[in-house]
């Protein structure tokens, strides 16, 4: 019988496995994800911003350095808070921990019991003020607000958890931002399974739009959003704070028979063909306060007899062409792409804490997690890189083989001499030794 003693390989009876080799890490390359943060000034932040429901008087942990140790985990891809019962005595983690203890699962279970509601606002805070940074770096000047509900499954009793008809199972129903262009994790909030997709947009929209309204560098915003998002409380917003916005709207009777007058039926166009056609009209809905340009588009399948239609309203003026305006919606999609990520590669949906509150502040900081890999690449990654996969990024990068060698004065970790990618390792290093200049 075989058992967890016997590590005798079958291929090779010479060679013995085991896990003893003492000052060894395989997460060496977190060393890039740590030098970010200090780049970022990460911990001076989140002291200076994030508040605890913390009475302790005497701690070994303090909640900056455990929310510290929690991203880096995510980052590395570990999902169970139990990892850190190994993680601990990993010796390049330690060394990001100044050679301090880590901490262990049931410290970080007591750190999820100190969050409150000012707490969730903090976290807010502090991804906005990461953000800001990165886009200073970057020097970017336009962002395409990218709005989306998603669903959290939760498998017990957990608060405020309630079935979504949409989905068709128990959950939680969170609204999230994202930017189109850098994917950058702008917003999210958590709300009960039972919210309609635009419950409470406005206000979740409007704090996005006044802060970078005003934020440097000067930015140009579109807001774009399924037809959830199609609510005259966004439209508004965006015209009082003269933002762009492609919202698509959902078919009714008007607006069908408003597509079936501008449709022409050739005779001569060979019907095994594809037929699109484009155009926009001026339309107000019964609860619209005033018309807004419509755009239609109308397409024939091949081989079908008759078209069917989608429709667009946006802010743009008519001297956008109504395809190019849904060739501008049509870039939506990538955000799907994005929130695969952050719930696949950050466990954005974890929810195993029976309180909403603690929930919401799991999933900001997965948000966190997933902004810090997200600066790591659009930041500091040559451009054929940028369209890697997280777990690739994972494996080229992080899951790299290191020793940590201590002398009187110095530390020296020595990684792998295998490592495959280490030329663009120590590129990466460069770069974010440069970012130091811009924040």
């Amino acid at each position: 019988m075989v058992t967890l003693q016997e590590n005798t390989i079958k291929f090779n009876n010479s060679l013995i496995v085991s896990h003893d080799g003492g000052q060894l890490s395989s997460d060496s390359g977190l060393t890039l994800m740590d030098e970010l943060m200090d780049a970022f000034h990460f911990t001076q932040l989140s002291e200076e911003i994030i508040t605890f429901n913390d009475d302790r008087k005497y701690c070994t942990h303090t909640n900056p350095k455990i929310l510290k140790q929690l991203i880096l985990q995510l980052n590395a891809g570990y999902k169970a808070d139990t990892s850190a019962d190994i993680l601990q005595y990993d010796p390049v983690l330690l060394t990001f921990a100044s050679d301090e203890p880590l901490a262990s699962q049931p410290t970080i279970s007591r750190f999820w019991n100190r969050i409150f509601e000012e707490t969730i606002e903090d976290l807010q805070k502090f991804n906005q003020v990461l953000i800001d940074q990165a886009r200073l770096v970057r020097n970017d000047t336009n962002l395409i607000i990218d709005l989306d509900s998603t669903h959290s499954d939760t498998f017990g009793n957990q608060e405020l958890s309630d079935y979504n008809a949409h989905y068709g199972t128990t959950g939680y129903h969170p609204i999230v931002a994202f930017d189109g262009l850098t994917g950058d994790f702008l917003k999210a909030k958590l709300r009960p399974g039972n919210q309609y997709t635009s419950n409470g947009v406005k206000e979740f929209l409007e704090p996005l739009l006044d802060h970078y309204s005003q934020a440097v560098p000067t930015t140009d915003i579109l807001v774009r959003g399924d037809s959830g998002f199609a609510t005259p409380d966004i439209y508004e917003l965006c015209e009082k704070s003269n933002n762009q916005y492609v919202i698509r709207l959902k078919i009714n009777r008007n607006l069908a028979r408003l597509a079936e007058e501008f449709l022409f039926y050739d005779d001569n166009h060979p019907w095994e063909e594809k037929e699109v056609y484009f155009h926009s009209v001026s339309y107000q809905a019964a609860s619209w306060s005033k018309p807004r340009r419509v755009c239609i588009r109308s397409t024939r399948e091949a081989g079908e007899l008759l078209f069917s239609h989608a429709f667009i309203v946006t802010s743009f003026s008519e001297s956008i062409s109504a395809k190019r305006v849904f060739e501008t919606y049509k870039k939506r999609g990538t955000m799907e792409n994005y929130i695969k990520e952050a719930k696949n590669s950050f466990f954005f949906d974890k929810t195993d804490s029976p309180h909403f509150i603690e929930n919401y502040a799991r999933m900001m900081v997965s948000v966190l997690a997933y902004n810090l890999f997200n600066f790591l690449k659009t930041c500091c990654f040559d451009k054929k890189w940028r369209g890697l996969q997280v777990n690739t990024i994972r494996f080229r990068l992080f899951k790299v083989a290191g020793k940590l060698v201590r002398t009187a004065r110095q530390m020296y970790l020595k990684l792998s001499s295998s490592h495959v990618y280490q030329e663009e390792f120590y590129n990466i290093f460069r770069r974010i030794r440069r970012i130091r200049q811009y924040i």
